[in-house]
């Protein structure tokens, strides 16, 4: 077993499986899936730690990958079926995007930074991810052309209430993601249901906002 295999081993055993998530298809998926290939180079060796990891290179945003214990809850939280089509937003290098592509029917992707968006898709091709699309879009735009979607995952925290992807959802939607409106953040889960929208507190979680998801700041006199 090389030694990148045997770190995915360890995460899944020693991050995942321990944070309650008992799904086998994303268990498999974090088996399967190379988080490596989703790293730049130099960062590589921290692939499969606990921790939410930056990705982005040179610049002053920082984009990362978050905890897989975080992404495995969010994404057993969010039910997802083989038929669904999934939205996610935020996606950084595509890591997330690859996992779900796992074992949903057909997944759309987005990125606000247009070249960790061809690095999503340049990894997620390489892979042979032939049921994922990425785009370079807002996080608060999602991708309105692919909507309605039975499923959109937050890549991330958002600060506001993000209103607009709650519009994408179809009728018995939902939306899973870390919202940070208040302290403590905690994951939550948002349904559409007869045209109104629920939300129910998971988890306490904490991950980096989202460019485009922060809270604006107060206005002072």
């Amino acid at each position: 077993m090389s030694g990148f295999s045997t770190a995915r081993q360890y995460m899944v055993d020693g991050q995942v499986r321990p944070s309650d998530v008992t799904d086998d298809r994303i268990l498999d998926a974090m088996l399967t899936v190379p988080r490596e290939a989703f790293v730049p180079a130099d960062k590589q060796a921290l692939a499969y730690l606990d921790l939410d990891l930056d990705v982005a290179e040179g610049g002053s945003t920082r984009r990362c990958l978050i905890t897989p214990a975080l992404l495995a809850k969010l994404l057993q939280a969010a039910d997802i079926k083989a038929t669904d089509r999934v939205l996610v937003v935020g996606c950084a290098t595509g890591y997330a995007a690859a996992i779900v592509a796992r074992f949903a029917g057909e997944v759309r992707a987005t990125e606000s930074d247009p070249a960790l968006a061809a690095k999503a898709g340049a990894a997620l091709a390489q892979l042979g991810s032939r049921n994922v699309t990425v785009t370079t879009a807002a996080a608060a735009d999602g991708d309105a052309g692919g909507a309605p979607y039975d499923v959109i995952v937050l890549n991330g925290a958002t600060e506001i209430l993000p209103t607009g992807l709650f519009a994408q959802l179809k009728e018995g939607g939902r939306l899973v993601g870390v919202f940070a409106l208040t302290r403590p953040p905690r994951a939550g889960l948002v349904t559409h249901t007869r045209g109104d929208y629920g939300h129910r507190e998971l988890f306490d979680a904490t991950a980096p906002v989202l460019p485009g998801l922060e809270r604006l700041p107060a206005f002072v006199f």
